[in-house]
């Protein structure tokens, strides 16, 4: 244990690591290490078989939250995050301490943040197998489960300034899916931005559902999208270039199916991958569709099945089947064109796009905006099947468990409604 304290300690600059307790202090065979600007899930992912750990008192299953031991602790936040917990045995030998080491290191050195100083002197990852790469190994959390909780976003939002100009036809008062902002009697800009982390391991399937997850956005408020910026976080340093170049193939066909061509963009070194789409839309100023139009008597139709939190989820965790990650993935993948022609024909009276927040956290700001209420028959709500059984057996994603309690003030449940549905709507 020593060895491989002295040895982490020699290799790393000291602040970017933390040794949270003096080894005098500790059990004799543990090593409790934070690295300062790295999440453990992250270094769990990159060390894989090689070195035996686990996230030290850190929570990364369910989101990336600090524990009550780190905390009486007082550990600052930003080792918090990145601890990890080595442990040595009655039979390890220095051998096996020095290869564990030289593992260890090297992957930290890797993965930390390069100083301003340091930009481009790390090389970038070399090719490999891509069949083997699963791009959802490499990140702590799955697509829109990495959004911030809504509770926080209301909080922010609620204390910018209202800017006041008529022209802007749609803000952020609603939280709807996109801003409308009037250019003249006959044309309005659809402004909207959507990113987030792989959802799928393919990374063309990913790219073309992160785009059409950017576009949707627009097809919710009725517009047609016209061109798109590309939005990409890349790990150059755990993921060889190949794959940044299947996800932009991946998204440029979805946009091209959607004749909003991908027009630019930008990129970051960063230590997950993240892909997605500014998109800019037109619609007619009068014509647009809000989350704030519902009115008394109005139907809910469900345009696609819930569940992909938790197919995403399992994905992750290596519990889906292939007939799960095909239905998945065609779900996702799938444009709102075709329903947004639709709704604009028929004349709804009010639409949104169901994603991050779920089908209840949605439907929250819909009523709100509204100032109505929503009666919802579960048996008659769509599901992607096999999506019941994975929840069961608890592939249920830390944004969904959010969700449930950012929703809860605002539902009454009817007497015997399963916690399992009550999970479902919310994912």
């Amino acid at each position: 244990r020593d060895r491989l304290a002295d040895g982490l300690q020699r290799l790393i600059p000291a602040e970017m690591m933390r040794v949270h307790t003096p080894l005098e202090c500790a059990l004799p065979n543990t090593l409790s290490i934070g690295f300062a600007g790295l999440e453990a899930s992250t270094l769990l992912s990159e060390l894989g078989d090689r070195v035996a750990c686990s996230a030290g008192a850190a929570c990364h299953s369910a989101g990336v939250t600090i524990s009550s031991v780190l905390t009486a602790m007082k550990v600052p936040v930003q080792y918090a995050l990145g601890t990890l917990r080595f442990s040595t045995g009655r039979y390890t030998t220095l051998q096996q301490v020095d290869a564990a080491l030289a593992i260890i290191s090297e992957t930290v050195l890797r993965l930390l943040p390069e100083k301003e100083s340091e930009v481009g002197s790390k090389e970038p990852m070399g090719p490999a197998d891509l069949a083997t790469v699963k791009l959802t190994r490499f990140t702590h959390g799955l697509g829109c489960a990495c959004k911030l909780r809504p509770q926080l976003l209301e909080q922010i939002v609620s204390k910018l300034p209202n800017w006041g100009d008529p022209r802007l036809l749609v803000g952020t008062e609603t939280g709807d899916d996109a801003a409308v902002y009037k250019l003249n009697d006959e044309l309005a800009l659809v402004l909207t931005d959507d990113f987030f982390t792989p959802v799928v391991d393919d990374p063309w399937h990913f790219g073309a559902i992160a785009a059409a997850n950017s576009i949707s956005d627009v097809y919710a408020m009725g517009g047609q999208p016209r061109c798109a910026l590309s939005i990409v976080g890349f790990p150059n340093h755990r993921l060889p270039i190949q794959i940044l170049e299947q996800i932009m193939q991946g998204a440029s066909a979805k946009a091209a199916e959607a004749g909003c061509p991908i027009v630019g963009g930008h990129t970051i070194s960063d230590t997950e991958p993240k892909f997605g789409l500014a998109v800019v839309g037109t619609v007619h100023p009068t014509r647009y569709v809000s989350n704030s139009g519902a009115q008394p008597g109005d139907w809910l139709i469900l345009t696609k099945p819930l569940g992909l939190g938790i197919a995403s989820t399992a994905i992750k965790r290596g519990l889906a089947d292939s007939s799960l990650i095909r239905d998945a993935t065609r779900v996702m993948e799938t444009l709102n064109r075709g329903a947004c022609e639709s709704m604009v024909a028929v004349g709804v009276h009010s639409a949104t796009d169901v994603t991050g927040f779920g089908l209840l956290g949605h439907l929250m700001g819909m009523t709100r905006g509204s100032h109505v209420d929503c009666d919802i028959y579960a048996s008659s709500v769509p599901l992607i099947p096999g999506v019941e059984a994975l929840a069961t057996a608890g592939a249920i994603p830390g944004g969904t468990l959010s969700n449930m309690d950012y929703t809860a003030p605002a539902i009454v449940w009817a007497e015997g409604t399963s916690q399992l549905q009550r999970i479902l709507f919310c994912d």
